[in-house]
């Protein structure tokens, strides 16, 4: 049986991940900040840790415990993360810490930690949850839609890197699903003269969310990026015909389409 642990599992799509692995017959090393959460998921095949990603000992201690008790770690998937909302002028130095923290240097480290594992063993793939923001921006998310940037580009250099070792980097780019992110992981902040513009597009996104799909396709995505055995880097989830447009719409097109989102409510609302 091989071995993922996965960050982020105590909701949304670490926690279907975990399920998913575990359903496979892999052995799974489900991890969240909080482990009481995961006390549905512990099993015979599924360990429960705590691991922080801003808490580099406790990512060690939850690495040292799932080689010690599975032997080895085949794949890593770096889900924890959360996104940051609202416009620069309102944000202190400290939030934008703590967004590069969780999301970019958060997944630094615990990839860090489990590279000497997989150097040794001479393979295993690393797997990335990014967006479509890592791709393409819209407003009120330079926070967050930066922080997926950046692990965009650490992850395209990390593959070059890894090659020689027979470790695989993924990059799961999802559209917009229903995955409990905007209740659970999305947080605001807020500056007066940017109110009007920032609830539109808030409320746009509320709108996005009610009328999202199931996020199966993320799961399955992240499945097959972890066992299809290629180097493919990454893996749009619904978002190709979004990335085309994008890809190919002249820039005044684009930049109206924004616009409209910014200075009109959805009809639901």
């Amino acid at each position: 049986m091989k071995t993922v642990l996965i960050t982020g599992c105590s909701s949304g799509v670490g926690r279907l991940a975990a399920q998913r692995f575990a359903a496979s017959r892999w052995n799974v090393v489900a991890t969240a900040r909080k482990p009481e959460s995961l006390a549905d998921l512990a099993g015979p095949t599924v360990a429960a840790l705590r691991l922080d990603v801003t808490d580099e000992a406790s990512i060690a201690a939850a690495v040292d415990a799932a080689v010690a008790r599975f032997g080895t770690i085949d794949v890593l998937v770096n889900n924890a993360g959360y996104g940051l909302f609202g416009p620069l002028e309102g944000m202190s130095t400290a939030d934008l810490q703590r967004q590069f923290d969780v999301n970019v240097l958060g997944l630094a480290a615990v990839t860090r930690a489990v590279l000497p594992v997989m150097r040794q063993q001479r393979g295993g793939a690393i797997v990335n949850m990014s967006s479509l923001g890592g791709r393409f921006t819209s407003p009120f998310l330079c926070a967050y839609y930066s922080s997926k940037f950046a692990g965009e580009g650490l992850s395209e250099a990390l593959a070059f890197e890894l090659k020689a070792y027979g470790i695989r980097v993924k990059l799961i780019e999802p559209a917009h699903f229903k995955t409990e992110f905007i209740a659970r992981s999305l947080q605001s902040v807020g500056h007066e003269a940017y109110d009007r513009q920032a609830g539109n597009m808030r409320l746009w996104m509320t709108d996005m969310d009610r009328k999202a799909p199931d996020p199966a396709p993320i799961i399955d995505a992240i499945y097959r990026a972890a066992t299809d055995g290629s180097s493919r880097l990454r893996y749009p989830v619904r978002g190709r015909i979004a990335l085309a447009l994008h890809a190919v719409m002249p820039r005044s097109w684009w930049n109206a389409m924004m616009a409209g989102g910014l200075n009109r409510r959805p009809k639901a609302a």
